[in-house]
């Protein structure tokens, strides 16, 4: 329970650290940029969630027997 509520937060700060990030580049005119920064923490959190969705395949299998 304790890990999913530290991937929530992990999420969370990503976001918002993205958000101020965005906000400040696109001020200074370098809205390339911007986009390159968010479309890249987009992508580290889809890889964390990915993991995550792999973790769950794998403990169903397991608890299953599917081999």
């Amino acid at each position: 329970m304790g890990m999913n509520v530290d991937l929530i937060f992990k999420i969370a700060g990503i976001g918002i650290l993205l958000a101020v990030l965005n906000q400040v580049l696109t001020r200074s005119g370098r809205d390339e940029m911007a986009t390159m920064t968010t479309l890249a923490g987009i992508v580290v959190v889809l890889f964390m969630v990915i993991q995550l969705v792999s973790n769950l395949f794998t403990t169903v299998k397991t608890m299953f027997q599917l081999y």
